[in-house]
């Protein structure tokens, strides 16, 4: 589902001509040194391509406009060895259209005391030759990663494997192609946004496709097809004895996997990688898809449910900057509190659809009445999440931009839940759920999340910046005073930018 082989980071190192040829092969070869050792880290997952020294406006020009129109080539990791005049980055920097990370660092760790001459000091000049990159880059407001440190260390590698995989999700949504199986559900604000703006943004494009098409696909399944995924649900989950074979609901089950089958089928066929459904717009499926939705998103897919499109596009992103990384990550809705002097925590589900990747153990797969929706019992798995630090985020439309909102929790043990067919998370949120939920009602935050546990801040900050979009982070430092400001200011701020002022 999650292909990154062929995607590529550009290793790009600046200079000039003024320091003579022995300077620059000594960069050269430097530079190359780097890469091989960054490439030979595992806290990067994608291949660092070194890129010839630039030292003038046209060879940094001709560099980014071969950038732009790369596929493979989803960010560039810049770097100034010596000093690079920073007017000749103008150009180049005004037409770059891929994420750019500064990273700040020198190929030496430790001054050579005893052997330190103008020779050395003329090479080795990140110091201000990085400074004077960084000027030009924040006068031209370009919002980039900036890290800093000795290239060999753990803490600047996990960074840049942070910011890399960062930008596989931006890539990600700059072809991503989401489907709106039926309408948002009705009367519902939050799940609403500007598309348009949307697409120019994220570069993401959002349709509509009537639940008949899915139908279509779900018609000519194949018998063979069905009880190969049938016996792929009694190998991977704990069937209840009303859903095995020969039980009294079995036919619910074989129903779920044709919708499973079929819903693939109209997904891969339009190249759809994130999707929506609603229980308002279902047609002539049999059952809200429960197992179905939940083991797409194991595979890598994104989905809101009720048709909220920017939970589902966020859910892609993350699912791809996150491939590889344990827990999981899923969708995910804040359904009910726990409160008690002790501590207050909130219990996150929703009807059917949480992604198993977050399952602590071996789910079971069960049936019971929806309550809402009119149509028969779906089928779902039913897990409890491992305990541990997590995060939920949230991306809603503010009218004149979109803004994301983060909430650290911390996943705990929930109590026995005898009585509740589906998928649950209890978390504490940070820095308390009287704080915290105060500081996501301010700041406007769905009720929709995409939940992760492999996922940092970092990555999300990370992520704001290339978006351009406005970031609010709720976690153990907030205080609800601050954070009011902290949104009155961005009003101001964001009005302004969006005058050009």
């Amino acid at each position: 589902m999650t292909n990154i082989d062929h995607k590529e980071i550009w290793f790009v190192t600046g200079s000039q001509h003024l320091y003579g040829e022995e300077t620059l092969n000594q960069v050269t070869k430097n530079s190359k040194e780097i890469v091989e050792g960054l490439n030979g880290s595992s806290q990067i997952p994608l291949k660092i391509i070194h890129k010839d020294t630039v030292k003038t406006p046209s060879e940094i020009t001709e560099l980014c406009l071969q950038a732009n129109t790369s596929k493979n080539c989803i960010g560039i990791i810049t770097w100034m060895h010596t000093f690079s005049p920073a007017k000749m980055w103008i150009n180049g920097l005004n037409i770059l259209k891929k994420p750019i990370c500064h990273l700040h660092t020198q190929f030496n760790a430790e001054i050579p005391w005893n052997k330190i001459d103008m020779d050395f000091m003329n090479l080795n000049q990140s110091a201000h030759g990085d400074r004077e990159f960084g000027y030009i880059m924040s006068r031209m407001r370009k919002k980039r990663k900036i890290i800093v440190g000795h290239w060999k260390s753990d803490r600047v590698q996990k960074k840049l494997g942070i910011w890399t995989r960062v930008a596989l999700g931006w890539d990600e949504l700059q072809h991503l192609k989401v489907a709106r199986i039926g309408d948002n559900m009705r009367e519902v604000a939050v799940t609403e946004g500007d598309k348009v703006e949307a697409q120019i943004r994220f570069g993401m494009s959002v349709n509509g496709y009537d639940s008949s098409e899915v139908v279509e696909h779900i018609d000519k399944v194949s018998e063979e097809d069905i009880n190969t995924l049938l016996k792929e649900y009694e190998s991977s989950y704990n069937l209840t004895d009303a859903l095995k074979e020969g039980g009294a609901q079995r036919s619910s089950l074989v129903d779920a996997a044709k919708i499973e089958l079929g819903l693939r089928s109209f997904l891969d066929e339009g190249g759809f990688k994130a999707f929506t459904d609603t229980f308002e717009n279902l047609g002539q499926l049999k059952q809200l898809p429960g197992i179905a939705v939940q083991r797409l998103m194991a595979d890598g897919y994104g989905f809101g449910a009720e048709g909220d499109w920017k939970t589902a596009a966020l859910l892609r992103a993350m699912k791809v900057m996150a491939v590889g990384l344990e827990p999981g990550t899923s969708f995910m809705e804040d359904y009910t509190y726990h409160f008690t002097p002790e501590k207050s925590c909130v219990l996150g589900s929703h009807m059917l659809e949480i992604c198993p990747s977050i399952a602590d153990g071996k789910p079971t797969c069960d049936i019971h009445p929806l309550g809402i929706g009119g149509k028969e019992d779906p089928v779902r798995l039913v897990f409890d999440s491992p305990e541990g630090p997590a995060l939920n985020a949230s991306l809603i439309d503010m009218g004149n931009r979109f803004r994301l909102i983060i909430n650290e929790v911390e996943a705990v043990k929930p109590q026995e839940l005898p009585n509740l067919p589906v998928a649950r998370v209890l978390w504490d949120a940070k820095p308390d759920l009287d704080v915290a939920a105060t500081a996501w009602i301010l700041a406007g935050g769905a009720h929709h999340t995409v939940y992760t546990q492999a996922l940092t801040t970092e990555y999300l900050e990370d992520f704001a910046d290339i978006a351009g979009i406005e970031l609010l982070v709720i976690d153990d430092k907030t205080a609800v005073r601050d954070f009011k400001d902290k949104i009155n200011a961005n009003e101001a701020y964001y009005h302004l930018f969006q005058h050009g002022l």
